[in-house]
């Protein structure tokens, strides 16, 4: 989409460097400027074919303005985030509001940590959120979205598990209908530690989610599981990628998709078991459930491996409700209509009921039901 885009954002730009912090003005100046090159991601290239986000680009965003923590003890992290990847990530990168998450080493942390991000009317937000759980350290994080209105949130989310370090990563998008949103999640896992990812996207007109867990020492286990929940015309694309550089970790991915009407859905997830990762436990699933004619799905699951002592498995299905267990409960008296809702509701569940926590487990049954129109 060329520099076009940038033409708005450069004004805005100008005004949010002068209170910016010095200490990342020359990150925030380079970021800019790419930019202002490059601008949003075109369907031309290949990670995007699918998802047109022309939309985003052709409104005028107000910049909100968010409250930023002091970076200063982690500039050395934060200038290595790859805001280069796409006009997005340039684009956070170069307003970031950042916000710094440390859970202490050797401590269980009993209570959720709650981040929730919410966007006005044609305002953009640029959350940046560095995440450290320290060695021996455990805690549950959750991410909320629920802008109320056509707002943009464009997110960056870098969470670092150190060794031993078990984190629950919970990440909720139940933005209005009317609203854009990019998230970018990073995860990078020590020796011995896991991290367990449920993301799940209700909301929005057009929206992303770019995932990426990379191992760096071994017996590290990721849980990175989805559900995207789709109707009117609605469109979601989650890409992911699972790198498995160091022997003896285990990856399991499960996403699964609802699409209804004339909404469309996108997956993309690459598994990369590099050479020497040997005792690589991966495992990758994408299912899709169409409610409609018009509702479409593009996915793409992936595996690249370069090593022979191995565990892996991928796969993807598309289809419509089954007519074996429909008639089933047919049979059984109940009327189709709540028939349909009970096997829809019951596929959709299965990545609900990862969540552990109840308030927010109970809303999502509620929104699920809303979104079928039913009562069970």
């Amino acid at each position: 989409m060329g520099a076009a885009p940038a033409t708005g954002f450069a004004e805005r730009f100008k005004k949010f460097i002068e209170t910016a912090d010095a200490k990342t003005l020359g990150l925030r100046e380079r970021a800019f400027a790419h930019f202002a090159e490059k601008g949003f991601p075109s369907v031309r290239l290949e990670d995007w074919k699918y998802t047109n986000v022309s939309a985003i680009a052709a409104r005028d965003w107000q910049v909100g303005e968010l409250p930023s923590e002091d970076v200063a003890s982690l500039l050395g992290d934060i200038g290595e985030f790859r805001f280069e990847r796409n006009g997005f990530t340039a684009l956070n990168q170069a307003f970031a509001a950042y916000r710094i998450v440390r859970i202490p080493k050797e401590t269980a942390v009993e209570e959720p940590i709650v981040i929730e991000h919410s966007a006005g009317e044609s305002e953009a937000i640029f959350p940046h959120t560095v995440v450290i759980a320290e060695a021996g350290s455990r805690a549950t994080l959750v991410e909320s979205f629920a802008s109320e209105a056509a707002g943009f949130t464009n997110a960056a989310t870098r969470i670092f598990v150190e060794d031993n370090a078990n984190l629950t990563h919970y990440r909720v998008q139940k933005d209005s209908a009317e609203a854009f949103n990019y998230g970018v999640t990073e995860a990078r896992l020590g020796r011995g530690s896991r991290y367990d990812a449920t993301s799940i996207n209700l909301g929005g007109a057009i929206t992303r989610h770019d995932i990426e867990a990379v191992f760096t020492a071994e017996g590290a286990e990721a849980l990175v599981d989805g559900l995207y929940m789709l109707s009117g015309a609605q469109h979601h694309d989650t890409h992911s990628i699972i790198d498995h550089t160091v022997p003896n970790c285990t990856s399991h991915q499960s996403y699964k998709g609802v699409l209804n009407d004339t909404s469309r859905g996108v997956f993309n997830g690459k598994v990369f078991v590099r050479e020497g990762a040997h005792g690589t436990d991966a495992q990758q699933s994408n299912k899709n459930l169409l409610l409609s004619n018009d509702a479409r799905v593009d996915t793409k699951p992936q595996l690249e491996i370069f090593n022979e002592d191995v565990k892996c498995a991928h796969g993807a299905t598309v289809g419509q409700l089954e007519e074996e267990e429909l008639f089933y409960l047919l049979t059984r008296g109940l009327p189709d209509a709540l028939a349909r809702n009970l096997l829809t509701y019951g596929f959709a569940e299965e990545i609900i009921n990862k969540i552990g926590i109840e308030a927010i487990k109970s809303e999502l049954d509620a929104a699920v039901l809303n979104r079928l129109g039913a009562e069970i």
